[in-house]
């Protein structure tokens, strides 16, 4: 069993695991138990009551934060003609259009946040699942990276300002990022209920019993905080 070093364990003594905490004091708990010299991430995981292995009960979606995730999203398309034209003038930072960067990635080039695709090179894209797949970075339109070219800019751009994909796991947990610590309470608090609300709306039709089980608040190598559920879920989103 790993052992933790003393500034972990000073920082999860501030930590009732007996307490379900509101989501703002849970927020700022996170913060002050955050022990890193990096600014740490800010991440939400989400015991589901759902069943992983029945098509009807998978959740895949996105959410667009507010306040973003606080780092550089690399963007690569999957464009060819003008649409690889427009990727580029829409600030995409690679654009797959030739069999050179198809051969790259199928080599085990993974070196971007986000992949997009037009509909029309989702075949070619479609033959690199075994590279994109197991990284989450496969093109798919419930998450939106599946989109016409005349879409791109749109797409591109809500990649670049802080949309998150999130979709259950094979063990029914949903672990999605917030933000970073620099935030601070408030944009955190606020990039939290938006995705809290993009979670209750992507709700499957086939979903039984409770929806959410569980939700636990964290920062990079920092303990985990419990938050309470009730509360959790009637967040409100600003604006």
């Amino acid at each position: 069993m790993a052992k933790h070093g003393k500034k972990y364990l000073a920082a999860a003594a501030k930590v009732d695991q007996n307490k379900f905490y509101a989501p703002g004091e849970a927020v700022a708990l996170a913060l002050e138990t955050s022990t890193t010299k990096f600014d740490a991430t800010v991440e939400v995981h989400l015991r589901m009551g759902l069943d992983p292995r029945q098509a009807d009960q998978q959740v895949r979606d996105v959410v667009n934060l507010p306040h973003g995730l606080g780092k550089t999203v690399r963007v690569l398309v999957f464009a060819a003609g003008e649409g690889a034209t427009a990727a580029r003038e829409a600030g995409a930072d690679f654009v797959a259009d030739d069999d050179e960067m198809l051969k790259k990635i199928q080599n085990g080039w993974t070196d971007f946040d986000v992949a997009i695709a037009t509909p029309d090179m989702m075949g070619k894209a479609g033959r690199l699942g075994r590279v994109l797949g197991p990284r989450g970075l496969m093109p798919n339109p419930k998450a939106g990276t599946v989109v016409p070219a005349e879409d791109l800019p749109r797409a591109i751009e809500e990649a670049k300002a802080g949309r998150v994909e999130f979709r259950l796991d094979k063990t029914a947990n949903i672990h999605v990022p917030v933000g970073k610590v620099s935030f601070g309470e408030q944009k955190l608090k606020e990039n939290f209920a938006s995705l809290m609300d993009a979670i209750k709306k992507a709700k499957p039709a086939a979903a039984k019993g409770n929806y959410i089980r569980r939700i636990t608040l964290t920062t990079t190598m920092g303990p985990g905080i419990k938050v309470d559920l009730a509360q959790a879920q009637s967040l409100e989103v600003s604006g």
